[in-house]
């Protein structure tokens, strides 16, 4: 019956197509600063040579978007957390490839007064410019301009998700979590999500690999953004059997530590899970990304009788995980949670979010910062992974 399904939910669900390709970033940008005026906030952007740039606005948060080739970012520490006069914060990073994107988020509504690029001036280099000032949301949602929306190329077709043929070996999805403009948690000692997770993706990657019992994959295997949708996407189209999304969370109180497993309901388990569903959701508004071009999520009654028995799978993965990840990490209580996460949304396979702890604590970090620790949790994560494949009837 689930096989039956499975080929029945794809003519449902279309599949959004990730970047490929691997543009050479020469460009560097050496800073980001803000200054701030009586009439208006200064952002600037240090970059060793003339760039073509294209900047827009999006509501709901209020955001400013600036959009750049490929770059490669040398900015100093500390710089992703700069704030003042309208920018409540910003994040940059690559956004795809060939594309590198830094966003700003505003306090209120405001309005990009001007955008300029000034050459070098020793010991200046060129300096893009954008002055923004105070407005009404009126006033900025007047202005708001989402980038074009190309009609040339046609939304994908509905895609099936590939069949395993008898005897393939099962094929394991990694994701790590966030990436690129989308940096995720920060640490207490200025570690970033992003890059944990990749880290951790890579470790669980080798181990997987040295078994020689899967086909492993990768959402990501460098600092770039991949949308939420698109991780799904990836998922499906790769044929995955199990989907595992890597993250590591960050919390106002530093004393709490402790990882946990979450697997997809509609209906949270407390109100932890509905809060953490609810800010790892967000990684696409954090991207600036439009959303408003974006469909809900298909709703059907096949794809949610198929989903019913996928989230039953996922259950049993997260059963086999917990007592693995025990022996490597302090969990917290109630270490199996349920919750709406978008990412764990993919109707045919059986998924799992995993918070390896808080960066926010100082164990926790120095935990996920240690090559050994990290190999330690993937092996943990591996044996889980045999007793779920060896449950199951093929």
């Amino acid at each position: 019956m689930f096989a039956i399904f499975r080929l029945l939910v794809a003519v449902a669900v279309a599949l959004a197509c990730l970047p490929s390709g691997d543009a050479e970033a020469t460009t560097l940008a050496r800073n980001v600063r803000i200054g701030i005026h009586a009439d208006k906030t200064r952002v600037v952007l240090d970059l060793s040579e003339k760039v073509s740039y294209r900047v827009f606005t999006l509501a709901d948060p209020y955001r400013v978007v600036l959009d750049l080739p490929e770059v490669h970012w040398q900015v100093p520490a500390g710089a992703a957390s700069r704030k003042g006069g309208l920018v409540a914060g910003l994040r940059f990073g690559l956004f795809k490839p060939g594309n590198s994107r830094v966003v700003l988020d505003l306090k209120e509504p405001g309005v990009v007064r001007s955008v300029f690029l000034l050459p070098p001036a020793p010991p200046q280099p060129y300096r893009l410019v954008i002055d923004l000032a105070a407005s009404t949301r009126t006033a900025f949602l007047a202005k708001v301009k989402p980038p074009p929306v190309s009609a040339a190329k046609p939304p994908p077709r509905p895609t099936a998700k590939p069949r395993r043929r008898a005897g393939a070996k099962p094929v394991v999805v990694i994701d790590p979590g966030h990436g690129g403009v989308d940096p995720g948690a920060t640490g207490i000692g200025g570690s970033l999500e992003k890059w944990v997770t990749l880290r951790m993706a890579r470790q669980l990657r080798k181990v997987l690999n040295r078994s020689g019992r899967y086909q492993v994959a990768l959402t990501r295997d460098r600092d770039i953004f991949i949308p939420l949708r698109g991780r799904v996407a990836f998922a499906r189209r790769a044929g995955a059997d199990l989907f595992i999304s890597i993250h590591a969370d960050s919390i106002a109180d530093h004393s709490v530590r402790g990882g946990g497993i979450y697997t997809l309901s509609e209906k949270s388990s407390d109100k932890e899970a509905a809060a953490l569903a609810a800010k790892e959701n967000r990684a696409d508004v954090i991207a600036g990304v439009n959303l408003t071009q974006h469909d809900d999520d298909v709703a059907s009654i096949l794809i949610e009788l198929t989903q019913r028995e996928t989230m039953n799978y996922s259950a049993r993965f997260a059963s086999a995980l917990v007592p693995e990840l025990r022996r490597h990490i302090r969990l917290r209580r109630k270490p199996h949670r349920f919750a709406g996460f978008r990412v764990l949304k993919a109707p045919d396979v059986p998924s799992v979010l995993v918070e390896l702890g808080y960066l926010s604590n100082r164990r926790d970090e120095r935990m996920l910062t240690s090559a050994t620790e990290l190999a330690s949790i993937a092996n943990s994560i591996g044996r889980a992974v045999n007793h779920y494949f060896g449950g199951l009837k093929h």
